[in-house]
């Protein structure tokens, strides 16, 4: 399994969800950095299971525990390792897996890649679990990340259908995207976190999930930040993205919605304004040819329900190939939807992947 990401700001995920613990390392991150655990531990408990009626009753503390590379606060130039231990696992909920894969899920891929030797206890290195490691490393990086002016928040753009307002592509600001990334249910219009509240406790009674998308934006970044081609800011973006599980579509500006519209309404216009070169409007959400514009980077994650539900679903019996189909019922602690959640992982792997590019430039 390859689960190491990065040029210059190299970060390796191990771990298995029902194992002893999960973690990760962090590789090229600059001495002497200043890191507050507080705020580490803010991000983390965003993300952590059990912090929010919509979530998982599964209860997680979510502590890293740092091995190397920080002493006295500070980052000391070494691969900075931290593990997070795993206490509130029932493995027993897994034991049919190995031979009943659950729909959606990798049971099945992961069986015929690994040859049955995979851990499938609780997804194992395919969960969503592995996400609290890459938060504590985004929320490492995004520390160094505002020491350089660069900010980034996010909120819950859609879930199940219901929208709420999104970002002002020009305009949005740092002062937004700090408060939006301290909340556990960000939402730019209260309204919209009840009717989002509605659908997820629905889904949930009826033994279902729920999808959505989360928008996220970075202000602070300079214009000039990433290469042509493949190492462009969407790739590298795009690549670490896709990492998180349940992922299944990102797009930047105005995304899918430029197909249908005319190179005249697509373009932005460029202006100068005190002595510096910005576009009129922001379609491109901050990158033109794969190289930041100086605007506010703009992009969407779309997430798919959460593919463990209490529906009874169909599979196969992989140790009776003469049966075409069997019945299965998925049991466990689960999110009717992962979107809030999912919310200050998006956030750290956009962190992650910033930091990475402006030490590309220095």
């Amino acid at each position: 399994m390859a689960s190491t990401w990065g040029n210059h700001i190299k970060l390796s995920i191990f771990g298995e969800s029902h194992g002893p613990a999960i973690g990760a390392v962090l590789d090229g991150l600059p001495a002497g950095e200043a890191i507050d655990l507080e705020e580490v531990l803010l991000q983390m408990k965003r993300r952590a299971p059990g912090q929010d009626r919509s979530s998982t009753p599964r209860r997680e503390g979510d502590v890293p525990r740092i091995l190397s590379g920080m002493l006295e606060g500070h980052t000391t130039g070494a691969p900075l390792a931290a593990v997070i231990e795993n206490h509130n696992t029932r493995s027993g909920d897994y034991a049919n897996l190995l031979a009943k894969p659950r729909p959606g899920h990798a049971d099945f891929t992961g069986n015929v890649r690994y040859h049955g030797a995979n851990d499938p206890r609780g997804g194992g290195h395919f969960s969503g679990r592995l996400t609290a490691p890459l938060v504590f490393a985004g929320a490492v990086c995004r520390q160094i990340l505002a020491r350089k002016g660069i900010v980034i928040g996010s909120h819950a753009y859609a879930i199940a259908g219901v929208a709420d307002a999104p970002f002002d592509p020009v305009t949005v600001s740092k002062e937004q995207l700090c408060d939006l990334s301290k909340r556990s249910f960000p939402v730019i219009n209260p309204k919209a976190e009840d009717k989002m509240r509605v659908e997820i406790e629905r889904a949930r009674l009826s033994c279902d999930s729920v999808g959505g998308i989360v928008e996220c934006a970075a202000v602070g970044l300079p214009a000039g930040i990433g290469s042509p081609m493949f190492d462009g800011v969407e790739n590298r973006l795009a690549s670490i993205l896709f990492g998180i599980p349940a992922v299944r579509g990102v797009e930047f500006g105005a995304g899918f919605a430029a197909a249908s519209l005319r190179g005249s309404e697509h373009n932005d216009a460029f202006v100068r304004e005190n002595g510096q070169v910005r576009t009129v409007t922001n379609r491109h959400g901050g990158v033109l040819g794969g190289i930041t514009s100086g605007m506010p980077l703009l992009f969407r994650v779309a997430f798919k329900p959460t593919p463990s539900i209490s529906k009874e679903q169909a599979t196969v019996d992989l140790q009776n190939p003469e049966v075409p189909q069997v019945p299965l019922t998925v049991v466990g602690r689960h999110d009717p939807c992962i979107v809030p959640r999912a919310l200050p992982v998006v956030e750290a792997a956009a962190a992650i992947v910033l930091l990475d590019l402006t030490t590309d430039c220095q």
